[in-house]
């Protein structure tokens, strides 16, 4: 498992930390805690030091019921971070988390490698061209309607069944278009109840079946801390006991608030994976 990040390979044998960097005020965690230029670039030095491959960059808050905003606004959050972080660390891997073309585009031409779709291509028909376009590497999520509306459409007749067909339709599109570095996400919280959202992690084994690298994004969200009472600002640990099951049935990325626990866990699920008996 590799894909093609600033041109060069990136091994996903060992799985790899992505690391959330909100630009939004209303993000369920961590919406609006950097402030100031000095803050952010900070926050991507300590990245960095901590092990992240790749920093996914979003404008856009997907929690439910977020407010929506205009391409202009989005763009506007995004883009003057991108510019500021690559006028300052040239190498680090940067994705955008949008599912409008028109924002991955304007954030593909300052120097974005990669774009993470929450809608799986559904959002914006000319997502998968713009890709095709620019030859990176696509995280397509699955999700049903919109952030606005997604809590309300989580009838399933068999979840991984149709999940996993949604993937092999966007495989197909994605292929025809000779895009090389497809990456799934099964979308953990979107449209998905919390009781679903355990069987998925039970089941995401399933999805080896299309031999694509799978992204597991659960940092901090509500199955966790609903389902231990608590908090997002009290997740971390649950976060951590959820990321070791999600590498024990095949996640090739995790996708985190926290990158040096996250890391932690990679290296202990290492090392349990290649220990001789």
């Amino acid at each position: 498992m590799t894909i093609t990040l600033n041109q060069q390979l990136l091994d996903l044998s060992t799985p790899r930390v992505m690391a959330i960097m909100n630009l939004t005020p209303d993000s369920f965690y961590d919406g609006g805690r950097l402030k100031s230029e000095e803050q952010l670039l900070a926050k991507v030095q300590q990245f960095i030091d901590e092990g992240a491959s790749i920093i996914d960059l979003g404008g856009y808050s997907t929690r439910p019921g977020a407010l929506d905003i205009s391409v202009e606004e989005e763009i506007s959050r995004v883009l003057p971070v991108v510019k500021l972080i690559r006028a300052h660390f040239k190498d680090i891997p940067l994705s955008v988390d949008t599912f409008r073309s028109q924002v991955a585009r304007a954030a593909l031409e300052q120097g974005v490698s990669m774009v993470n779709d929450v809608s799986g291509a559904t959002a914006d028909d000319q997502m998968l061209d713009l890709i095709a376009d620019y030859q990176v590497p696509y995280v397509g999520m699955h999700m049903r309607g919109t952030p606005q509306t997604m809590n309300t459409l989580t009838e399933y007749e068999d979840i991984v069944v149709e999940i996993r067909h949604f993937f092999s339709t966007l495989a197909e599109a994605t292929a025809k278009r000779n895009i090389n570095d497809l990456i799934i996400d099964p979308g953990l919280g979107f449209a998905k109840t919390v009781s679903q959202n355990f069987f998925l992690l039970q089941h995401l084994d399933a999805f080896q079946l299309l031999e694509l690298p799978i992204l597991i994004g659960l940092s901090r969200k509500s199955m966790i801390y609903k389902t231990l009472h608590t908090t997002p600002e009290n997740a971390l640990n649950g976060t951590s006991a959820l990321h070791m099951a999600a590498l024990e049935r095949g996640a090739h990325l995790l996708r985190v608030h926290d990158v040096k626990e996250a890391q932690e866990c990679i290296e202990l699920y290492t090392k349990l994976r290649t220990s001789a008996t």
